[in-house]
């Protein structure tokens, strides 16, 4: 039987959430705890952060307090686990990223000159490229850095997103049916797309997650020409 802690509440609530974790992972801890590793939780972060979108959606303060409470669980469980790798801890992850808002943020931190939206987009991925230059994690084309695991939809958005930001799609890459829609009639269209493929026994996800990979092949074809 483990020792019954009391929770200080005069200290900072981050700091007992970070050592009740540490418990939960020691010796006489939970079984179920320290049976994880990063890989077998993976996911529970995306559940996490679909349930807070939820709650944001339905506008629901008590939700979205648990939710993000959820969420935050899920970093410092994957702190705890890289702190007993010796990699890094929730002290080195807060830091790194307090570091990078800093760093990338130059037109508040300093005296950078950044006056709207798109200056902001542009001078943060030019500070992105830089941190990453002579790095394992270099980016050698402006399409780099969007997660693969992105449901189909939202990564052929970003892909899309970062292609007419960069001048690599200044006109539509796909004709489509329709010249002109509302967003009503586009949704309906998406819907009835959905549906029309679900009747033939195909997978509308995976249909356009492999659109979206040949679109990006010709995208980066076409990027390499332009920097010859």
């Amino acid at each position: 039987m483990g020792t019954k802690r009391k929770i200080n509440k005069k200290k900072p609530a981050i700091n007992d959430l970070i050592e009740v974790m540490a418990q939960l992972r020691a010796p006489n801890g939970c079984p179920w705890d320290r049976e994880q590793d990063h890989k077998s939780i993976r996911f529970h972060a995306v559940e996490e952060v679909y349930e807070l979108i939820d709650a944001i959606e339905m506008e629901d303060d008590h939700e979205m307090l648990e939710e993000c409470g959820d969420l935050l669980l899920q970093v410092v469980f994957h702190c705890q686990l890289a702190e007993e790798r010796k990699a890094f801890d929730f002290e080195k992850a807060a830091r790194t990223i307090t570091d990078k808002l800093i760093r990338r943020h130059p037109h508040v931190f300093s005296n950078s000159d950044a006056d709207n939206v798109d200056a902001v987009w542009a001078q943060w991925e030019k500070i992105k490229r830089e941190e990453k230059e002579g790095t394992q994690h270099e980016r050698s084309s402006v399409l780099d850095g969007i997660p693969r695991h992105l449901p189909a939809l939202q990564r052929a958005e970003k892909l899309l997103k970062k292609a007419r930001k960069s001048g690599l799609a200044d006109k539509p890459l796909v004709k489509t049916t329709k010249q002109r829609y509302t967003k009503q009639s586009l949704s309906k269209e998406l819907f009835a797309l959905a549906e029309y493929a679900q009747n033939k026994g195909w997978q509308p996800e995976a249909l356009l997650r492999a659109e979206t990979k040949k679109q990006e092949k010709e995208l980066r074809k076409k990027e390499s020409r332009l920097a010859k």
